[in-house]
């Protein structure tokens, strides 16, 4: 147990410390902002307590928002993408398949599955952040853009650090 807690306090602190000093000074022509941070509200163990959850979250998008000066955005969204991941979970998972204490990650539940869960949430993350950050409907169409051309580049970045950082199999 304090394992899975001492692996997510060093994941929450490397993540938005990657976020806040690499990724956030990222923008390809305006249209495409990488939010990994959002990697720990997906990797959080299946039977983590909502509150607990709900907290990580905003704790996680307030560190965020300290870094990049948007006061609020940030948890705001992350606190949304922490309420519905219990029941997008429930969606995609059966209860026999899963233990309590494991984390939905590519190996857990399939590639297939796991983009997907990763994909649904990233995409209503990255819908509430860059409509409340432009706050307005006039740039709609080009605020879309931006909203699915991040949540693609974002869940790609997720995959490919979830795969370089991959536990071996072998024992020792």
């Amino acid at each position: 147990m304090t394992k899975v807690i001492a692996l997510n306090i060093v994941r929450f602190i490397l993540l938005v410390l990657v976020q806040g000093l690499v990724l956030d000074h990222i923008q390809f022509s305006g249209y495409i902002n990488p939010n990994l941070y959002v990697l720990f509200i997906l990797l959080l163990p299946f039977d983590t307590p909502k509150w607990i959850l709900l907290l990580s979250a905003f704790l996680i998008g307030l560190s965020v928002d300290m870094f990049s000066n948007t006061p609020g955005m940030h948890a705001a969204a992350s606190v949304l993408m922490a309420f519905l991941r219990p029941n997008l979970l429930a969606l995609i998972t059966q209860r026999e398949e899963i233990e309590s204490r494991d984390e939905p990650s590519l190996k857990k539940l399939g590639p297939v599955r796991f983009i997907m869960y990763a994909t649904l949430l990233v995409l209503v993350h990255h819908t509430f952040l860059f409509y409340i950050e432009v706050f307005r409907f006039q740039e709609f169409f080009s605020t879309l853009l931006r909203v699915l051309l991040s949540t693609i580049f974002t869940v790609l970045l997720m995959v490919v650090t979830l795969y370089l950082f991959k536990k071996s199999d072998r024992r020792s």
